[in-house]
């Protein structure tokens, strides 16, 4: 049983509270608009994996293997470009003593099918990738907005997140995809609760 679980609201300004709580997320989303690329966002992993943390109560970056920044940028999609901005990106946040990863979601189609084994359609926007990951409740991220707070992206909601259930975003997730993603997930956070392929609710997706 969780021990802080009910007293939190999964509404979106307990989610970046929580998020925020992880001084990497922090300082990433401090320095995100000193990258200079459109539709930037910080994404998934170190946002939810933080709030799972939380109400574990765990240390607030245990078990966080990367931090993921994505941004949308379909004027060239070459990888030269990109790479022009994970260089940035290594200037931007030289001390921070984190993995960074940072993806141009106009060009995930590109490469997706060579490095999972399933095609992957044209993202049209970061919220578009978002929106695509394999578990529901992790589709999830947060960007500063323009009166100098933040705000959250959470297109199926966020009482899966909070509620640790790992439920397949169909069409989007293939069995095997999700399957290794759900367990690696559990083998971190062993109270998260994977729905199994077969009894996945297909209106949910």
């Amino acid at each position: 049983m969780l021990q802080h679980h009910d007293a939190f609201e999964p509404s979106a300004e307990t989610f970046i509270e929580l998020a925020c709580r992880n001084p990497y997320n922090r300082a990433v989303l401090e320095r995100l608009h000193e990258l200079e690329v459109p539709d930037t966002w910080l994404v998934a992993g170190c946002l939810y994996q933080t709030v799972w943390n939380v109400l574990s109560d765990r240390p607030v970056t245990e078990n966080i293997k990367d931090y993921d920044i994505f941004y949308f940028d379909d004027r060239d999609t070459s990888y030269e470009a990109e790479d022009r901005v994970i260089q940035r990106a290594r200037s931007v946040f030289w001390d921070l003593d984190i993995e960074i990863e940072v993806r141009n979601q106009a060009r995930v189609h590109l490469w997706y099918e060579k490095r999972f084994g399933h095609p992957h359609v044209p993202l049209e926007s970061s919220r578009h990738g978002i929106s695509s990951f394999l578990v529901r409740g992790t589709c999830v991220a947060i960007a500063p907005d323009d009166a100098g707070g933040m705000r959250a992206e959470s297109p199926y909601g966020l009482a899966e997140m909070f509620d640790g259930v790992l439920r397949a975003n169909r069409p989007h997730a293939k069995p095997d995809l999700f399957a290794a993603k759900a367990a690696s997930y559990q083998a971190r956070w062993p109270w998260l609760r994977i729905v199994e392929w077969g009894a996945q609710d297909v209106t949910a997706g």
